[in-house]
């Protein structure tokens, strides 16, 4: 789950990380209000779940409250596009207005979860501003990295050795080491799977403060954060991708055109790509789970189906925990009551197979059964393609 970047530094403010100050806007008038009280210079940032928002036109400097409220009135309800956002761009609902502040340098800090030593791993490069991936691929050693300990967390030493290899000295040495032992006490307690700040700046009067921030959550422990949850904004996300949550399924959208209905992420990744070397393109990873009921794969077909790219269903299923009785079951029901006319190709294997084949052959619903999962691949790419299985 992300959040705004608005939110995102009211829970860096909450861990004592320095942030400039500021107040989220939904309309211009309101913009002009945050930069009376700021009094000054102010930035008007536009507040969607994507990067690269200057180049696209959402951050705009103000040089008094007026000027404030016309950018506003610029950025408010554009369709921003960066290379981060669809095609057609996010609406902008809302706006963080910022004091502007004098940047001597830009620095870069992370944290997240380095899966190849199993433990979380803390990011600083000199290179702020920056794309960071543009900066690991040309220039990698510009990348400090310090590896937690998974009982000790991150010792002060750490703190100070990525600090010192920022460049920083005396009192902005002081600010941060505290700032990134404080932003790796955030990064646990709530459970995240990424913090960034970029750019980490170093202002002219020698303050040290995350400029942006950026915070992504694990989805898995938001049982354990209701406050975090209440952040969520479904305007950000894919209104299929938010109709699966609702349902209890694994769903993400993707730029192919062969639906893939699966039980099993392992399952699933290795359906994609049979559907790829088959000569296609998998539509979404959508996995429905060890015990789906015949309502989850209602509700998978319905998702699939709103999907105007998907051209074919390819089922590709293995019964343990989900019986193959059950999994017919629901597809009969589900094709039944959506009138559901794209082609569906159903590949299945374990308990009760069958007992579930059968009940597929006599529901007199015209589904095209499969052998293997190359078979089932095979003709839900020809189907996605127009011709025949």
């Amino acid at each position: 789950m992300k959040v705004h970047e608005y939110q995102a530094k009211t829970l860096l403010r909450e861990f004592g990380v320095a942030v400039p100050n500021g107040d989220v806007a939904t309309t211009p008038a309101q913009a002009r209000e945050v930069a009376q009280r700021l009094g000054g210079k102010v930035v008007v940032k536009a507040q969607v779940h994507a990067g690269g928002r200057g180049k696209g036109g959402g951050i705009k400097l103000a040089d008094d409250p007026a000027g404030a409220e016309a950018v506003a009135k610029q950025i408010l309800g554009m369709k921003l596009k960066t290379p981060q956002t669809p095609p057609e761009g996010i609406e902008v609902r809302s706006v963080l207005v910022e004091e502007a502040s004098a940047i001597e340098r830009e620095l870069y800090l992370s944290i997240t979860l380095d899966r190849a030593r199993s433990t979380h791993v803390v990011m600083a490069s000199e290179a702020g501003g920056m794309d960071i991936e543009e900066v690991a691929a040309r220039t990698p050693e510009k990348i400090l990295r310090e590896w937690t300990h998974p009982a000790l967390g991150l010792g002060d030493f750490q703190a100070r050795r990525l600090a010192f290899g920022l460049g920083l000295t005396g009192e902005q040495l002081k600010q941060a080491v505290p700032l990134i032992r404080n932003l790796f006490a955030l990064y646990l307690a709530k459970d995240c799977s990424l913090v960034e700040i970029n750019p980490l700046v170093v202002t002219k009067d020698g303050r040290v403060f995350a400029l942006d921030a950026k915070l992504n959550f694990d989805d898995n422990a938001l049982y354990r954060h209701k406050e975090i949850v209440a952040l969520r904004d479904v305007h950000e996300e894919d209104p299929l991708d938010v109709e699966a949550s609702k349902h209890h399924l694994n769903y993400i959208k993707l730029d192919g055109n062969v639906g893939c209905m699966v039980n099993g992420a392992g399952l699933a990744m290795a359906t994609m790509d049979i559907v790829k070397l088959a000569g296609g393109e998998p539509a979404n990873f959508l996995d429905v789970g060890g015990g789906a009921s015949p309502e989850q794969i209602e509700n998978a077909f319905r998702i699939l189906s709103s999907d105007p790219s998907v051209k074919a269903v390819f089922i590709n299923v293995f019964g343990g925990i989900l019986r193959v009785d059950r999994l017919a079951e629901g597809v009969i029901a589900a094709v039944r009551k959506l009138g559901l006319k794209l082609p569906v190709v159903l590949r299945a294997e374990g308990t009760n197979v069958e007992q579930g084949k059968k009940m597929l052959a006599e529901s007199g619903l015209s589904l095209t059964m499969a052998d293997n999962m190359w078979d089932g691949a095979q003709k839900a790419v020809a189907f996605a393609k127009g011709g025949r299985a």
